[in-house]
């Protein structure tokens, strides 16, 4: 073997040796940044818990020794939890369920715009729910039987609903400041006619 052939094989298998460690230097990046989303995650969902557990047992002993509007305000508060729990323990489920070792950067960038997005959408019913609040509220000026009923369960939508909007929001906030951290590692692929390809800088 020559040594201009020598040299070549040892470039060659240095070159080699620099693209693994920084895959798989990436890998552990990135698997870290995943668990540290799903951490997040979780702990939003069982703040969300949290609240759902409270609210169902403060409006189911509250709403038996309570009549008229906060009667029904109580109730409200109840039922509107049952759904908040399940949802609390369906995201946590779900993120756990996630192998956030595995996730490859594409998959990585996926799983992060698909909570950011699904937590912007519950941002604009959240709004909803306190207009639909603030609308029973002015039902229940008007005379009729079910006043005090629409004048607890639209407080009730109020106070849920505003929850649930700095709930979502500041979750959106956490995970989108977390998602940051992703930019470096886009930073090394870059797109060229042969497909994606690897940057590598020294």
């Amino acid at each position: 073997m020559t040594k201009k052939v020598k040299i070549t094989v040892t470039i060659a298998l240095f070159c080699i040796a620099l693209l693994s460690s920084t895959a798989v230097l990436h890998a552990q990046d990135l698997g870290t940044l995943n668990l540290k989303r799903q951490k997040i995650t979780n702990v939003g969902m069982m703040a969300l818990g949290t609240w759902a557990i409270g609210n169902m047992v403060s409006g189911g002993v509250l709403s038996l020794n309570r009549q008229g509007a906060a009667g029904y305000f109580h109730q409200m508060n109840f039922l509107w939890n049952t759904f908040n729990l399940a949802l609390a323990a369906s995201g946590i489920y779900q993120s756990m369920a996630e192998e956030a070792l595995t996730l490859s950067l594409v998959e990585s960038v996926e799983a992060q715009h698909k909570i950011e997005r699904l937590l912007l959408l519950n941002s604009g019913l959240d709004l909803s729910y306190i207009m639909g609040g603030f609308y029973l509220m002015e039902r229940s000026r008007r005379a009729s039987p079910q006043s005090e009923r629409y004048l607890g369960y639209g407080r009730s939508l109020i106070l849920q609903g505003g929850f649930l909007l700095v709930f979502d929001l500041s979750l959106y906030a956490l995970l989108q400041h977390h998602g940051q951290a992703l930019m470096p590692l886009l930073s090394n692929i870059s797109i060229g006619p042969n497909g994606l390809g690897l940057v590598i800088r020294l």
